[in-house]
């Protein structure tokens, strides 16, 4: 597997539905909720030139399908509100209009007709990478994204060359092979990482918040030691087993690669701080979710 990488969730709403399937990653946005409305309290200034206009725009990028895009999209509405009745500006309180990006193979069908009946909002889907440019200059105030920025725009070339020491033969993941495997997978996300920046740099306003929901571990903690690396490995040995019933071949196992990458508050920090483009405002590690508040 190579190339640009597209995997939509699982649309609609049945048993393998991605809206049946996804209760790790609603638990994740009730965790961070206070932390949310901390951050949009302290760091959302209403009152700048900035938020002049009478529209706040907010982008869920990854949004995929089902409530948790909606959980998420309701918790930042009610901290905005918050924030303006704190400075006594209800009487300014403005229209709020939320853009849903995904890839344009995301059940959009499924995802707007299940948008809540009682919806303070106006909704727009956005179909594109967010590894690119999604919205005009300086339109959009806050940027969100939760479970998403852990796809790799593409598989690395060098696990694919079987001339490389990052040839990941038989292996589907960095979390079960070697360093030299790992070293590529951290390349490709530094390098994802920076094109993300520069494109939410050119669409946020100045002051505008970003706030990202990612898997991720302590400093100090080992690849070997991802909290997923045994499904990586049960994944991994459950093709080797399919290799030798014969229902696949070796080659097939050779070049597939989980496109999965998941980072510390260490790297993170070092990825912003090189970019240049924001500040980060607050950053927690929560069991295995890693989440950046970051300010442009």
């Amino acid at each position: 597997m190579s190339g640009n990488v597209e995997f939509p969730m699982n649309g609609g709403d049945g048993a393998n539905s991605y809206s049946k399937n996804s209760r790790y990653q609603v638990e994740a946005i009730n965790l961070v909720k206070e932390m949310i409305k901390e951050a949009i309290a302290k760091n959302f200034d209403v009152t700048s030139p900035s938020f002049s206009s009478n529209t706040i725009r907010i982008a869920d990028l990854g949004c995929s399908v089902g409530p948790n895009t909606f959980i998420a999209m309701k918790n930042i509405l009610e901290a905005i509100e918050w924030r303006y009745h704190s400075k006594n500006l209800t009487s300014e309180m403005p229209e709020f209009q939320l853009f849903f990006n995904d890839h344009a193979y995301n059940d959009f069908n499924t995802l707007f007709t299940t948008l809540p009946p009682d919806r303070q909002y106006f909704a727009a889907g956005v179909p594109g990478s967010f590894y690119g440019r999604l919205f005009p200059k300086s339109s959009i105030h806050l940027m969100y994204s939760s479970f998403a920025l852990q796809w790799l725009s593409k598989v690395p070339e060098e696990l694919l060359d079987n001339g490389s020491l990052a040839w990941n033969k038989g292996k589907i993941h960095y979390t079960i092979a070697s360093k030299e495997i790992a070293d590529v997978y951290a390349a490709q996300f530094a390098k994802d990482m920076d094109t993300f920046f520069n494109a939410r740099a050119d669409e946020i306003i100045v002051g505008g918040m970003m706030i990202l929901i990612m898997p991720g571990f302590a400093d100090g903690v080992q690849y070997s030691q991802d909290p997923s690396c045994p499904f990586f490995y049960a994944f991994n040995q459950s093709l080797l087993d399919m290799v030798k019933l014969g229902m696949i071949n070796e080659d097939e196992v050779d070049s597939f690669n989980l496109p999965l990458y998941a980072t510390s508050p260490k790297e993170m920090t070092k990825l912003v701080e090189r970019n240049g483009c924001f500040n980060i405002e607050r950053m927690e590690v929560f069991a295995d979710y890693n989440i950046p508040l970051l300010q442009s």
